[in-house]
Parts: structure tokens; C-alpha cells; sequence
């Protein structure tokens, strides 16, 4: 159960609960709701307190975050093994392998997935709350809260100074210039549920992209995201015209070189959304994708 509190400064004098609330500990509207019928999640100086109640300077506050329920039905705690690069009561920074899915499939909640993994690492009535999904053929870092307040407050940061994401790719072919910025917007191809592709309509959709190394058929690639659109990545390198290996979506798949398009969350930064520290964790390449660069193109 995660508690936080907030000792009230002269400036903040007067002011009711719920505006310190939102302002200084940047509590959601839902959350504010849903915590207002919890006796004793909302407390001022140890006393149990309506919302609308004044403060007054050198008052402390504190909310409550407790998140226990009863065991989802979509989700089951599974032993898949988890690395977990950071752990804290807020959040964790954690490894995703290849070839394993964010969820399990509806029907199946049983099947191996990060989630049910996650929820086997935290104990019973522990939820998952992912900031960002990969991919499940994506490798590498993504960090899950452990609180629905801290999850909003880590996507409200996301593609801004406070959360960035690096990933690797290689992509088929030689890319030229060697480095460049993306601007097209994505949408839904017609006639999928899955397939995302570059369209007039789309949502804004920005990735900067750099070459690190060319060998063979293939270039070695820095790419950052500055927007969070399905499949974004890979559909824009598809764009210009070099697909990334292995993508059997959006390129050509290519199991005998790779059992997966070659993409992997390399890097993460973010400043924490509670003590305000700088983070940042990267992972290397995996031999599967460096391997590529020893071979011919396809």
C-alpha cells in the first residue's frame, strides 16, 4: 500500500483538500472520486477529512493508494521468470524477452504473458499497470506502476522531457541520409484489426531515426519515438522504404535470419514521479539482432 504525503507550505494556506490534491500531488479526477468513499484513504494531520475541508500551513496530508482486489479474470499469475532491472513501492523497470505477449489472449488467461508474470512477481490482488507496451516480438525495456496514480502520472510524461524511449532496429537494407526525422501520420489499414499504415486521416506520428552501422544487406539503427501510435516504428521505416527484418507485417518475414522483426526497447530515462530522481537504464542488443549484421541482406 503505497501512502503519500504532503506537508502544507505557507502558499498553500486556505486552500480546501481537493485542490491540493490535484495541484500539488497531481491526483486524477477518477482517483480524487473513487478515494473519497474509502474511510481513512484521505487524512489531515492523522483525522479523516471531507474533501472541501481548509488547510492551513504546517498541516500534513496524506492519501492512501490501496489498490488491492479480487484476482482478474482475464489474467493469471504465470511463472514465467521476470527481469527486473528496478524495483521500488512505485514502479519497476523490467527486461521483456522476445516473443512474449504484454497480455495473454482473451480467452486464455492462463497463457504466458508479461502481465500474468507481473502479477506472479507482486503477490495476490496486485494489478499491472503498463506505461507503454511493446510489441510482443519486441525486446527490452518498458516500465510498469504500481498504482494507477503513478501509472498517470508516468503517460502524462510520456515523449516528453521526463519519460524518453530509445529503441534498436535493423532494418533491410542501406538506409540513406544516415539520419533524418519521420513525419507521417498512421492509422488503420482497411480491412484489419491489426495492420497500421500511413494515411492522410492518421494521428499525428513523429520518429527520429539514425544509422549506426550498415553490414551485408542491413542497417543497425537508433530510433526515438516522439509519438506513441500502434506498430509506429516499424510502419514508418516500412514507409521509406526499408522495412525491418523479420517483420512478417509490415515487410518480409524471414525466419531462417530472425524469428522476430528486428526491434528492441534499448534505453529508458525518466525522472521519478515521486522523489523527482533522473533514471536511466539501458539494456544491449540481443545476439539475434546483432546477428543480422553478419549476414547477407534477403
Amino acid at each position: 500500500m503505497r501512502t503519500l504525503e504532503f506537508v502544507v507550505p505557507a502558499r498553500c494556506a486556505g486552500r480546501m483538500v481537493k485542490g491540493i490534491l490535484r495541484a500539488e500531488l497531481h491526483l486524477s479526477n477518477t482517483l480524487l472520486k473513487s478515494l473519497k468513499w474509502h474511510a481513512g484513504a484521505i487524512t489531515l494531520n492523522g483525522e479523516s477529512v471531507p474533501v472541501n475541508a481548509l488547510v492551513r500551513a504546517g498541516d500534513v496530508l496524506r492519501v492512501r493508494l490501496d489498490e488491492r482486489r479480487a484476482p482478474s479474470a482475464a489474467v493469471q499469475p504465470c511463472p514465467l521468470p521476470l527481469a527486473v532491472l528496478y524495483e521500488d513501492e512505485d514502479l519497476l523497470v523490467i527486461d521483456k524477452p522476445a516473443n512474449v505477449a504484454m497480455h495473454p489472449k482473451s480467452g486464455d488467461p492462463s497463457a504466458p504473458s508479461m502481465a500474468g508474470a507481473l502479477l506472479a512477481h507482486l503477490g495476490p490482488g496486485s494489478t499491472a499497470h503498463f506505461v507503454s507496451r511493446l510489441d510482443k516480438g519486441t525486446s527490452g525495456l518498458f516500465l510498469a506502476a504500481k498504482t494507477g496514480y503513478v501509472h498517470d502520472r508516468m503517460r502524462a510524461a510520456l515523449h516528453t522531457d521526463a519519460l524518453q524511449r530509445e529503441y534498436r532496429a535493423v532494418a533491410v537494407g542501406r538506409v540513406t541520409p544516415a539520419c533524418g526525422e519521420i513525419d507521417l501520420p498512421i492509422g488503420r489499414a482497411e480491412g484489419s484489426i491489426v495492420r497500421r499504415c500511413v494515411r492522410p486521416d492518421g494521428q499525428p506520428s513523429r520518429t527520429s531515426y539514425e544509422v549506426l552501422a550498415c553490414s551485408g544487406g542491413f542497417t543497425l539503427l537508433r530510433l526515438v519515438p516522439h509519438t506513441g501510435r500502434t506498430h509506429q516504428l516499424r510502419v514508418h521505416m516500412s514507409a521509406l522504404g526499408w522495412p525491418l527484418a523479420g517483420d512478417w507485417l509490415y515487410g518480409t518475414e524471414a525466419r531462417a535470419l530472425i524469428a522476430r522483426p528486428a526491434l528492441h526497447s534499448y534505453a529508458l530515462r525518466f525522472r521519478h514521479p515521486i522523489s523527482g530522481k533522473e533514471m536511466s537504464f539501458t539494456v544491449p542488443i540481443p545476439q539475434d539482432m546483432l546477428d543480422l549484421l553478419k549476414k547477407d541482406g534477403v
